[in-house]
């Protein structure tokens, strides 16, 4: 497959992510002490957005393959009643895709190079990547909706990306 598009990776900050969602990550001073005292708290970093009735908060975990750079994206989806959060559970950097939406369909894409430790949560119907950590495997946290109706809207790129550095 060709890919004559290119998308350059940039470093994933709270700022340049928020149309899509959230950074999760423990940085600066902690919010509060638990613990009696030996656990620092980063609270309330993001909040699960679950939509339609029925629905529930869930919490899974993904063992995903890892990919490299140069990476063709050719696929995005999206999930229009929930937030989809992924943690990575150990301390591993990740290429994070998302796109804009534009009349119900993705929009030029923006990939992001996370640092090891961070997370993102994505707003509820944001159109985002598959996971893909970058130093093999890994295992991720994912907090995520259950429940009635039709949360998995998926496309295929007829044209593809290349994501570089």
């Amino acid at each position: 497959m060709s890919v004559s598009r290119t998308v350059k990776a940039q470093p994933l900050t709270a700022e340049a992510f928020a149309p899509f969602g959230q950074v999760i990550e423990a940085t600066g001073e902690p919010s509060f002490l638990i613990n009696n005292g030996r656990c620092g708290r980063y609270h309330d970093l993001a909040r699960p957005e679950i939509l339609g009735e029925r629905a529930e908060v869930t919490l899974s975990v993904g063992r995903s393959d890892s990919v490299s750079l140069p990476y063709t994206l050719d696929l995005l989806e999206r999930h229009p009643l929930g937030s989809q959060a992924f943690v990575p559970m150990a301390a591993t950097p990740m290429l994070v895709m998302v796109a804009p939406d534009v009349g119900g369909k993705p929009g030029e894409p923006v990939a992001f190079l996370s640092k090891a430790g961070q997370g993102v949560q994505y707003h509820a119907g944001a159109w985002h990547g598959v996971l893909a950590p970058l130093n093999g495997p890994a295992d991720f946290l994912i907090v995520d909706r259950v429940g009635s109706g039709d949360n998995l809207e998926e496309v295929s790129l007829a044209e593809p990306f290349l994501i570089v550095e």
